[in-house]
């Protein structure tokens, strides 16, 4: 049951459904295909991709967290692409040694990741293609800006960056990134992603290759 007063979301299919109605007007566009950021993104995206009936899948980008803060993102790798913001590195202090060693262990998870969801399978075609990203929320969005850039690189024809809440002021950058930017939330006061979910309980490897695997549409 949501509390009363509760301005959010009871859990990542929740978010999705509510996602989906905002994004009906895709369901008609054939170049449309969805990829997820795993691992929290997927729920959401496998809601929208069963709405919209539309193809679906992931796209594996990881967040490279301050040492001894891993919440706070420093920038965000994805296929070769790497985005790091250097104001928050020189702020903290932070030497080209510990950068360094956060992006080798992430670049090793992404890999872990590239084999453990695709299994086998090719990495989605994007090019000249309508992509929307999908995540369960975005704070720094530094993962989010890695995703757009290398769909840059892979010649999308359209980049539509959709997620259930974000900070204002994080949404009204990205916007400049990407050329939509779809949300249901945008609260001045975020705190975090998972304030505003009932429901904030951690994907899991195999929730994300079941729902991968046949519980909305494929990848075709």
């Amino acid at each position: 049951m949501i509390a009363m007063g509760f301005q959010g979301f009871r859990d990542r299919v929740d978010a999705g459904r509510r996602l989906a109605a905002k994004l009906g007007g895709f369901s008609n566009d054939e170049n449309a295909v969805i990829l997820a950021l795993p691992r929290g993104g997927v729920p959401v995206a496998a809601e929208i991709a069963g709405a919209l009936g539309r193809p679906f899948d992931v796209l594996i980008v990881r967040k490279l967290g301050v040492p001894g803060q891993e919440e706070f993102a420093m920038g965000a790798i994805a296929g070769g692409v790497r985005v790091l913001d250097r104001r928050v590195v020189e702020l903290l202090g932070l030497g080209q040694d510990e950068v360094d060693a956060v992006i080798r262990r992430e670049t090793r998870e992404l890999e872990r990741r590239e084999r453990l969801y695709r299994n086998h399978r090719p990495p989605p075609a994007v090019a000249g293609r309508t992509v929307i990203v999908v995540d369960d929320g975005i704070a720094t969005g530094s993962t989010m800006s890695a995703a757009i850039e290398l769909l840059r690189q892979k010649h999308a024809a359209r980049v539509i960056v959709a997620v259930p809440v974000a900070p204002r002021d994080t949404a009204n950058r990205l916007r400049r990134e990407a050329d939509e930017v779809i949300t249901l939330l945008e609260p001045e006061k975020f705190i975090a992603v998972g304030r505003w979910y009932q429901d904030f309980s951690q994907t899991t490897d195999e929730e994300v290759g079941a729902l991968l695997s046949g519980d909305c549409p494929g990848w075709r």
